[in-house]
């Protein structure tokens, strides 16, 4: 219970109640009537209590003693048989209360409240108690348990007394005791701002200093000497510890260089932020842990290499067992190597197997990095390489069988068994023995950069050697997260910009060679089955050398590598074979065109272009753009190249300098000649977008330009056609079918050409490309003899007869190469039907005039006589002027 501000006047107290206080009172406090405190105070009595309670109110004023009152009397009235609760004797301690600005003690009080009878009148009390004669045998009782309540109550006013006279004692004391500290405080404080006086205004401390500067040097440099030679101690401690473990416990050796290199270790941490201090010390600690470790290794290489002489190594049974002291002295070696396996981040060598491997390091030295004739450079390939690959399948077996169960046991729990040059012992010979051939390639590429052929050569076998590691041994490098490069890898780290100018070298060269003969420019009809486009020899053989190139680098590992033999070689020659292609079709066109002409065109070129030569070319051009964009088409669907694509993606996305995406290429260079899809989201691009888009786009106007071909042949040939006059004259036997019709002499050359170009067409193009180029080309031709020989002649009876069973004739050409070709000469072919009406009609059908005089009467007419007549291609005002052309309607 907290007190409020205005009960702060009149601290409650447990004092001795004056004369004034009667034995019914059962409790003091102390408190102001009318505050909060006090309402406080009588609504919990009046929760309990009715009947008369005179509360007395201790006041004292400043300085003063205390003095009682009363102040009040609340009804109350027990609810406990005339007991009050024991929850109402409370305690509360007000600490440091502030009165009128002065600092007091804490103070307790206690509000007591006495448990027995009732506080009430003596009579009602008696009368409650006495009310039969019954209860005057237990007036003893009564009053004694009176007597025994004032006791108690008594007894509690003398404790709250004393209480108060402590709290009182102790306050003082702590008041004294709080000025004594402050006045020491001051004390000290005035001594303090003394002193500082004195010190700023006098010279003796950076005297002091100075003097005792050099002296302090030499103690840290004593201090620091004697630091050092106890680490030192330290350091020559642990080594012989080690030393004196070995050979006979390789384990126990580990301790003492376990702490020796983390000693090392921590050491250079500490360096970095010392401004690199105590270098020779590190220095020192570093080597001397490396050299231990060297020197632990031999120690134990060397028991195993006593023991392989012992035992004839290698002049064993590859598919023998071995003992178990063989095993034994394997299986410390591990011991000894365990933790370096397991903590290195490099591949370690296992020193069991690499003294094994040694004596065969050796023989590869003898043979391969001697002067005999096995180590020339140049037979690398073919003497070095396979002895290496026969020497592992050799012993295979033997490492595998003997030694592979104590790997397992010492890694097969760790993280290095996802590693197989620490799982597999033929892997860990494979890693022992890599060094030796490692230092025979490198010294073999200083000769073979002289010499591009030899150059390419070396690379291709070097792939091939890394091959057959991965694939017949599974041989991972240590690598975990990707596949092993090999020593292809490392050699063109360092020689990859000279193999790939090299290798571009030649495969421009072999461009050149096979476009320079005039046979790879001609049509290769094998190319293709029928009904298929053929395309030239030249481009046939342009993508066999594309795909060859491909094979120089399908197997690098580097993603930057392939995208720069991707780009420099490949796109570079494609790009050349498509300038070409382009040249081919803007000579065609200088030919052609009319602005060409004008400059000047040679007698061979316009030859050249006579008869077929024109759509020779073009179907060239054509044939090899189809052949080339199928081609790129179907690699991309490869999975080489969608690996790649896929890479690509993920690097341009991934890539924030856009100046070198890969192999310093900019993202817009790798863009450019790539796709445009290159970094977006769009999963539908590949490889080759841009070059297939250009190649489309050759391919696209040379089917142009061959139509216009066949348009611009088809005028020239039907010229004397069209100019016939004799298409009104009247025929001898006017009986005779039309069907009985020679064609007309003019028009022999026309269908020959027809003929020929069909014929060649339908060789040299695939079947829809066929149609389309002479649908466009037959469509014209439709409207030449319709504008110029229907439109342009009267036609007697016989004449319309001749000119039906001239189209025909060429009709049944176009059917004969073209199924259904012929319907893009139909509205032409119903004209001639329509024209062809006769004079005297048949029972049931239409004659000349009939038709003419229900075509003329309105629309509805005119569509009534083309549909009776099964014609669908004209309408009626192209019927009219049709049925006009006959003599007999011409008025």
């Amino acid at each position: 219970m907290s007190m409020s501000k205005d009960s702060a006047t009149h601290t409650a107290l447990s004092v001795d109640v004056p004369s004034v206080v009667s034995s019914s009172v059962v409790g003091v406090f102390a408190g102001t009537p009318g505050t909060p405190f006090w309402a406080t105070m009588a609504t919990r009595c009046s929760e309990f209590l009715s009947g008369g309670l005179r509360l007395f109110c201790a006041d004292r004023a400043a300085g003063s003693d205390f003095s009682f009152r009363s102040v009040d009397v609340l009804p109350f009235v027990s609810r406990e048989g005339g007991r009050l609760p024991s929850c109402w004797r409370k305690t509360l301690d007000v600490k440091k209360v502030r009165r009128r600005g002065s600092r007091i003690g804490a103070v307790r009080w206690k509000c007591l409240l006495a448990r027995g009878c009732c506080a009430r009148d003596t009579k009602d009390y008696i009368d409650d108690k006495l009310q039969s004669t019954a209860d005057f045998e237990h007036l003893n009782t009564l009053l004694s348990n009176v007597e025994l309540q004032r006791s108690q109550l008594q007894s509690q006013l003398d404790d709250a007394t004393r209480e108060l006279q402590e709290a009182r004692r102790s306050a003082d004391d702590h008041q004294a005791a709080l000025a004594a500290q402050i006045d020491e405080f001051q004390t000290l404080q005035a001594s303090i701002d003394l002193r500082q006086r004195i010190v700023a205004q006098s010279d003796a401390p950076d005297e002091a200093i100075r003097r005792l500067g050099p002296p302090m040097k030499k103690l840290h440099r004593v201090d620091l000497a004697h630091n050092y030679l106890l680490l030192l101690q330290d350091v020559e401690n642990l080594r012989q510890a080690a030393r004196s473990c070995l050979p006979q416990s390789p384990k126990a050796a580990l301790e003492p260089y376990t702490k020796l290199k983390q000693l090392s270790l921590r050491l250079k941490e500490l360096q970095h932020p010392a401004d690199g201090a105590a270098v020779h010390l590190v220095g020192y600690v570093e080597s001397v842990a490396t050299l231990l470790w060297d020197e632990m290794k031999k120690v134990m290489s060397d028991e195993m290499d006593a023991l392989l002489q012992k035992r004839g190594w290698p002049n064993v049974d590859p598919d023998s067992d071995v003992d178990d002291e063989w095993l034994q002295c394997f299986d410390k070696l591990m011991d000894l190597q365990a933790p370096e396996v397991l903590y290195s981040p490099e591949v370690v060598v296992l020193l069991p197997v690499d003294v094994m491997a040694q004596i065969f390091v050796k023989e590869f030295r003898f043979h391969f990095m001697s002067d005999r004739p096995t180590a020339k450079p140049e037979v690398i390939g073919a003497h070095c390489f396979p002895w290496f690959l026969a020497l592992v399948e050799k012993w295979e077996g033997f490492f595998r069988d003997n030694f592979g169960p104590i790997l397992a046991s010492k890694f097969s729990d760790t993280a290095a068994s996802q590693k197989m040059v620490y799982m597999d012992p033929v892997c860990a010979f494979i890693t022992s023995m890599l060094p030796v051939m490692r230092e025979k390639v490198t010294a073999t590429m200083e000769e073979a950069v002289k010499s591009p052929a030899f150059l390419s050569d070396l690379i291709s076998q070097l792939m091939t050697f890394d091959e057959n590691l991965r694939s017949l041994y599974v041989y991972d490098g240590g690598n975990t997260e990707g596949e092993w490069g090999g020593l292809t890898a490392e050699v063109l780290g360092v020689h990859f910009d000279i193999w790939l100018q090299a290798e571009k070298k030649f495969a421009l060269e072999r461009y050149q060679g096979i476009m320079a003969p005039a046979e790879a420019r001609t049509i290769d009809y094998d190319s293709a089955p029928a009904g298929k486009t053929k395309s030239t020899f030249a481009a046939v053989r342009v993508t066999d050398l594309l795909r060859s190139v491909t094979t120089r680098y399908e197997r690098i590992k580097r993603f930057s590598h392939k995208l720069r033999f991707l780009i420099d070689i490949q796109l570079a020659i494609l790009d050349e074979y498509h300038d070409h292609l382009r040249g081919v079709l803007e000579a065609y066109l200088s030919i052609t065109s009319t602005v060409g002409r004008a400059f000047g065109v040679t007698k061979e070129q316009i030859a050249a272009l006579e008869g077929t030569g024109a759509l020779e070319t073009l179907c060239k051009v054509y044939g090899s753009a189809d052949h080339v964009v199928n081609t790129l088409k179907d690699w991309s669907n490869e999975e080489f190249f969608i690996t790649l694509w896929e890479q690509l993606q993920a690097r341009a996305k991934a890539s924030e300098n856009q100046n070198n995406l890969a192999g310093g290429m900019s993202y817009d260079h790798v863009k450019d000649r790539t796709s445009a899809a290159v970094g977006s989201e769009d999963d539908g691009g590949i490889l080759f977008d841009e070059t297939i888009a250009a190649y489309s786009a050759r391919r696209k106007r040379a089917e142009e330009f061959l139509g216009e071909a066949l348009i611009d042949t088809h005028r020239k040939a039907f010229r004397a056609y069209i100019q016939r006059p004799q298409w009104t004259t009247i025929a001898d036997d006017p009986g005779v079918d039309s069907y009985q019709l020679a064609i007309t002499s003019e028009l022999d050359e026309p269908l020959r050409i027809l003929k020929r170009d069909l014929d060649f067409l339908s060789r040299a193009l695939g079947t829809a490309v066929f149609r389309r180029v002479w649908r466009v080309a037959l469509e014209k031709l439709n409207t030449i003899l319709w504008n110029d020989v229907l439109m342009g002649h009267n036609f007697t009876a016989s004449g319309a007869a001749q000119f039906a069973q001239d189209m025909r004739a060429i009709s049944s050409l176009v059917e004969r190469y073209i199924p259904d070709g012929s319907g893009s000469l139909e509205s032409l072919l119903d004209a001639v039907r329509l024209l062809n009406l006769p004079n005297q009609a048949k029972e049931g059908e239409l004659s000349l005039r009939e038709a003419t005089d229900l075509v003329f009467t309105d629309n509805t007419e005119a569509k009534k006589v083309l549909d009776r007549l099964g014609i669908d291609s004209l309408t009626p005002a192209n019927a009219r002027p049709v049925l006009q052309r006959r003599v007999e309607n011409a008025e």
